[in-house]
């Protein structure tokens, strides 16, 4: 290979293999998207470095500080302490070889202010999977007035900042400003090859109860209160049986949803190396049932996930999910647990039509696998460090 003068290594084709650092204080391990964009642009041929210190705080935890008065200095606080360490982690991935790009992680809003400092000369990609506005008023936060006026400040600075803007859907990218849609571009979330490695190719269909998964943060956005409501509103004889799996802010509401429906099982948490094979072990996974504005925006990796690893797949009826998957998913009207309910008893009733659905699900997933889903952005990263 030899040396571009931007930077960008080129093979004897002629191909460019762009060094890219993935930067800041994402955690992976609750949001696996970095990991996608990273294992599908090192599966296209780029070089591709880590500098992480994760932050230690939830995505609900960060809204919340970020809506209380005292918030901003606790985060100012804890963001000290993972940037000191993570500024030396990026010094020393920098004396390896200077990054042609480098991959600004989720919720990197106060991050990308950091790589613009350390790298001011260096095309920075923002993985921007949520505005920080439209996230609090989908919890509760900063429905109005100075609180969102400074959280639309923070999504602005932030898209400005970046070089590109990576987000998951046409809907997330309509809510960039116009004069910076330019730098958008449209990355579905996928999965990680782990979740298609997970896919038991030889089960035994029609043998014991249909065994259904959720799992999450209970958030309204995934409508917990709905998907336990249609598991109140199942046979309790056994034929279905449920794993619901995290908590969150409405977890309470849904267990007492459930009450008296299909046999469940509530397991609080699950380590993210364990995930795929225990989803895998079901027949049917449930995606989200919200009803919240951005509820209608997203394409949750839920469903993705459970897709990839061979399962029947019962989400709503949202423009992006029906874009990303058409008809290999069984879409319900959102928020209504009786077409839920109704559409888990249908594949608990044909287990052919389990199977057929399961199958559909499965040859859609095919399209989101890491190397594929990275396709736009490294279409635009090889552009920008020519």
């Amino acid at each position: 290979m030899r040396q571009d003068l931007d930077g960008a290594r080129i093979d004897r084709e002629g191909a460019t293999h762009v060094r890219i650092l993935t930067f800041g204080t994402y955690q992976a391990s609750d949001h696996p998207r970095v990991r996608v964009l990273a294992d599908g642009l090192r599966s296209r041929g780029h070089l591709v470095a880590e500098a992480n210190v994760p932050l230690g705080l939830s995505t609900r935890d960060r809204v919340a500080m970020l809506g209380a008065r005292s918030g901003a200095l606790q985060m100012a606080r804890r963001l000290a302490t993972s940037w000191s360490r993570l500024v030396g982690k990026a010094l020393r991935a920098r004396r390896s070889g200077r990054p042609d790009a480098l991959l600004v992680g989720y919720m990197g809003h106060f991050d990308v202010w950091l790589a613009r400092t350390l790298f001011p000369r260096t095309t920075i990609a923002l993985d921007h999977l949520i505005f920080a506005a439209t996230t609090a008023q989908d919890r509760g936060v900063g429905e109005a007035g100075l609180k969102q006026r400074l959280l639309r400040f923070l999504d602005t600075s932030a898209l400005r900042i970046a070089d590109v803007v990576v987000v998951d859907t046409e809907e997330h990218r309509d809510l960039v400003p116009e004069g910076l849609r330019s730098k958008a571009v449209v990355v579905p979330v996928g999965a990680q090859e782990a979740w298609y490695d997970a896919a038991v190719t030889d089960r035994a269909e029609g043998a014991g109860p249909l065994r259904v998964v959720f799992y999450g943060l209970f958030t309204p956005l995934q409508g917990a209160e709905t998907i336990g409501a249609a598991i109140g509103m199942l046979p309790s004889d056994g034929s279905v049986t449920v794993t619901m799996i995290g908590s969150g802010q409405d977890l309470d509401a849904a267990r007492a949803a459930a009450d008296g429906g299909a046999p469940t099982e509530w397991i609080p948490w699950v380590d993210a190396a364990d995930l795929p094979a225990l989803v895998a072990s079901h027949d049917v996974g449930i995606g989200i049932m919200g009803t919240t504005p951005k509820a209608l925006k997203v394409v949750p990796n839920k469903v993705y996930q459970c897709a990839a690893a061979g399962l029947a797949v019962v989400t709503s009826d949202t423009a992006p999910q029906r874009r990303a998957f058409g008809d290999a998913v069984t879409a319900v009207p959102a928020g209504d647990p009786r077409a839920l309910a109704d559409a888990v008893r249908a594949l608990a009733a044909d287990r052919e039509l389990l199977a057929g659905r399961r199958a559909a699900a499965a040859a859609a997933a095919e399209r989101f696998r890491p190397e594929a889903a990275v396709a736009p952005l490294d279409e635009r990263l090889r552009a920008g460090t020519r």
